[in-house]
């Protein structure tokens, strides 16, 4: 069976298990790097927490435009792919490589020019702004690595490589859990540089990551043509990838505009209300960050079948992604009921850090098998150049519910009932997805031949 022909041809199962995993793998590490580096940043105190979960809707913003590019690169090679149309995914893979460097150039200037007014204007005290500031400016000036090695990882997966992206998030996400306890406290001789030290530790890890990602695309990835030097930007490439990226950068970047939000309604409460929503969603992370894993394996075998028009691969895919979403999330959702006073003490918690994170964390998880649905449909309207379903999905969820919700739900004085806003906005995305896969369903799907059985 020849590897670029497998999307077409394996069972979706095995398909589906082969093509994720990896994925998975990584990004559960890359979640567990998330929780060490809020745990060791607890061990300053709880303003340097502070400052990271305030800083958090920045970071979001270069993952957002990092992955959204990312996935209208995905999806234009796969389906490239599909079609046997070998040149347009090498001039997809050659483009967005070149939009990734635009993006680090862009977040330099944005590191430099706007951290501190950033941090000013949230208001949340001299110390919590100087570390934020500092955590801001190194993360935001020094973001090329993400944004080449998140690049690299997408043309890897899209060519179905995924085994390689494993080794290159892991491998970032691993260096960054051995540098910062080394730079934030000064162990083994290296200075002590405290929050900076924890910014510089992560962008050593995209570094290293970014290095591995390229390599493995020179050696490996025959699929596609990468020439650099003869290589001049092409506005038709560059349009196709951000039809598909640009309702998938803005989707992402709804969620710093929510955080950022919802920060500021926590404010109102205590600094340790915005502390714990930071800590929320490091742990939440640990259980998203494998389905989007899932869905990474699920773009490229959903828009190469929907190249090659195979209908019941399509619909087979999506099932059995979504049946996996559900086992993830109902995981998730045991442990955060279950154990939350475990969790929350990950992170050097004060009593009144447990006071309102027990009942939050409990709260807020109701929504995770909900959510389980929605991200696997809105990954297939993706997939299937649809984002701008997704984009209505969650500007619908995150901006006209969830944030509203909080807030009229923080003007009864009473913060665990702003956790609900969670679960109330999820169930108006999940009847908003099934009405969009309907829809696309009727209009893409349901004429497509059955081909073969696999």
């Amino acid at each position: 069976m020849a590897e670029e022909n497998k999307m077409g041809v394996m069972p979706i199962s095995k398909l589906l298990i082969t093509m994720s995993l990896p994925i998975m793998i990584s990004m559960l590490i890359q979640a567990l790097y998330n929780i060490v580096d809020s745990m060791f940043v607890a061990q300053i105190n709880e303003d340097a927490l502070t400052a990271v979960s305030l800083a958090f809707p920045i970071q979001n913003l270069m993952i957002a435009v990092a992955t959204g590019t990312g996935v209208g690169i995905n999806a234009l090679l796969s389906r490239s792919l599909g079609e046997k149309n070998r040149e347009q995914a090498s001039a997809a893979a050659n483009n967005g490589i070149f939009l990734a460097i635009l993006s680090g150039i862009a977040f330099l200037i944005i590191g430099i020019l706007f951290s501190r007014p950033f941090f000013e204007m949230q208001n949340a005290g001299g110390r919590i702004t100087e570390y934020g500031i500092t955590y801001m400016t190194i993360c935001c000036s020094l973001s090329i690595g993400v944004f080449l090695q998140i690049t690299f990882e997408r043309i890897l997966q899209a060519t179905g490589r995924t085994v390689y992206t494993m080794i290159t998030q892991g491998t970032g996400a691993i260096i960054n859990i051995i540098m910062d306890p080394i730079l934030i406290f000064g162990l083994f001789g290296a200075p002590k540089l405290g929050v900076a030290g924890a910014a510089i530790a992560t962008v050593f890890g995209q570094v290293v990551a970014m290095s591995l990602a390229v390599y493995f695309n020179h050696r490996i990835n025959h699929d596609i043509d990468l020439h650099f030097r003869s290589f001049r930007p092409s506005l038709k490439i560059i349009g196709k990838i951000y039809r598909v990226g640009i309702p998938s950068i803005i989707m992402a970047s709804i969620s710093s505009v929510m955080t950022f939000g919802m920060n500021q309604i926590l404010l109102t409460f205590t600094k340790t209300s915005a502390a714990f929503f930071g800590v929320y969603i490091k742990l939440q992370s640990f259980v998203f960050m494998p389905i989007f894993g899932l869905n990474n394996g699920l773009v490229p075998i959903v828009s190469y079948n929907y190249g090659a028009q195979n209908r019941k691969r399509i619909l087979k895919s999506v099932q059995l992604a979504t049946c996996y979403a559900l086992v993830i999330m109902t995981v998730g959702l045991i442990l955060f009921e279950s154990i939350p006073q475990v969790l929350l003490g990950i992170f050097n918690p004060s009593q009144e850090m447990l006071r309102i994170g027990v009942p939050g964390l409990r709260i807020i998880a109701t929504h995770f098998i909900i959510a389980a649905i929605s991200i696997v449909l809105s990954t297939t309207f993706q997939a299937l150049n649809q984002s701008s379903f997704s984009l209505i999905v969650s500007v619908a969820r995150q901006l006209f519910v969830l944030l509203p919700v909080a807030y009229f739900m923080s003007r009864t004085g009473n913060i665990n009932l702003v956790w609900l806003s969670y679960p109330i906005a999820e169930v108006v995305s999940l009847i908003l997805c099934l009405f969009f896969f309907k829809k696309i369903y009727d209009e893409k799907i349901k004429h497509i031949p059955d081909g073969a059985d696999h």
